[in-house]
């Protein structure tokens, strides 16, 4: 049985989980060394052992998380390992590892990251063509700004184009609020972590908040955050590339959404 448990990932301070992802995609894989992985109650938590040895962050930190679903959607990655330990396909156990390790330390930083996303949030620049754009941008934008002028009394201004446009501060200070909320949470930094890659992949803090808090589904949200890209690929084709990348986006993006939610 192995002791370092640590070691199988990158210690790196990094908060953004996917460009961990990349580093680690680098590095040799090592062989699966366990054959049982359990969930075991640690005070007001939950934690995950391999043949009853307790995980540990790559910082040493004991890997306790605060509900039991959390703890089996890290505990099922480390199930589905074949004969080398992955951690590109462990998504949720990084973002865990990130959340403990590295947003903990800094969680006023990371919630200014998340919230000047609302300064300049995707779904405020619109086209202004073609007429086909036009309207697919507004059925999937449109509730978004809805959503955060009736249900917090934020109100953001469009614009057409790539022209920055200043946003009343008072709509600003709104959304830093609610991440605020987010992070003053005994799971804070848990939710600051998927907060965070959900709006780095979506580039909207808007998308990633009322995804977050049930306005808008996990599908509804990612499309909404491609609308440009699918209308070019409607006119132009689907570039393999691109969908390559996005396929890979996708994987980070539905487990930072699982994360978010086994946080009950």
């Amino acid at each position: 049985m192995r002791d370092d448990l640590s070691g199988i990932f990158v210690e790196s301070g990094e908060r953004d989980p996917l460009k961990a992802a990349q580093r680690e995609m680098k590095r040799p894989l090592p062989k699966k060394f366990y054959a049982e992985v359990g969930i075991v109650p640690e005070g007001d938590g939950f934690g995950v052992a391999l043949d009853d040895k307790p995980l540990r962050t790559p910082a040493r930190a004991p890997l306790v998380v605060p509900t039991h679903a959390l703890a089996e959607a890290v505990a099922e990655e480390w199930r589905r390992q074949g004969e080398l330990i992955d951690p590109a396909d462990m998504p949720i156990t990084r973002m865990v590892n990130t959340a403990l390790d590295g947003v903990a330390r800094e969680m006023a930083a990371t919630a200014a990251e998340i919230a000047k996303f609302a300064g300049s949030d995707l779904v405020c620049y619109r086209a202004g063509e073609p007429d086909s754009l036009v309207a697919a941008q507004d059925a999937a934008w449109t509730p978004v700004l809805d959503h955060f002028r009736d249900s917090h009394a934020a109100r953001f201004i469009c614009a057409e184009g790539v022209i920055f446009v200043a946003q009343p501060p008072e709509s600003l200070a709104a959304i830093e609020a609610l991440v605020a909320s987010e992070a003053a949470r005994p799971d804070g930094a848990l939710r600051l972590t998927a907060l965070h890659v959900m709006t780095s992949l979506t580039g909207s803090v808007l998308i990633a908040l009322a995804l977050a808090h049930g306005a808008l589904g996990f599908d509804a949200a990612w499309s909404a955050a491609h609308v440009d890209e699918d209308h070019e690929w409607r006119l132009w084709g689907e570039d393999d590339e691109a969908a390559a990348r996005r396929a890979e986006r996708l994987k980070e993006m539905r487990a930072a959404y699982e994360l978010y939610a086994a946080l009950g």
